[in-house]
């Protein structure tokens, strides 16, 4: 088994808190909010609302482990829910439009589609 990563100090100002995250529990749901209430598009919001959150953990919990790093002999656990095609091009919720990733392979993904940069 590999060895975890020390934990870093939590990304808020002045808090004194260490995490293996961004954020610290007690500031994760915090900026969280922050984010969505100031940062977010206004139509992202309403697309990823209460009914995409109970999708979202009913698919992850129907398949736990990464798609991806399955078909490559790896067994990691999927920690996000992507949408094979964009909601924003016509794809829609169902699970045949959905795919269960790692961080890594989800990051990856976007990257190669020029969404964002690694």
């Amino acid at each position: 088994m590999m060895p975890y990563k020390p934990k870093k100090p939590c990304a808020y100002p002045g808090c004194p808190n260490l995490t293996s995250d961004h954020y610290c529990k007690e500031h994760a749901k915090q900026e969280a909010k922050r984010y969505n209430h100031f940062d977010r598009d206004p139509e992202t919001n309403k697309r990823y609302g209460r009914s995409w959150e109970r999708i979202r953990a009913a698919f992850l919990s129907a398949h736990p482990l990464c798609e991806l790093c399955r078909t490559e002999g790896r067994l990691n656990p999927a920690v996000l829910v992507h949408h094979k095609r964009k909601l924003t091009d016509g794809g829609t919720n169902d699970w045949s439009n959905l795919q269960a990733l790692c961080l890594e392979c989800h990051s990856r993904l976007h990257a190669k589609q020029g969404d964002y940069f690694v």
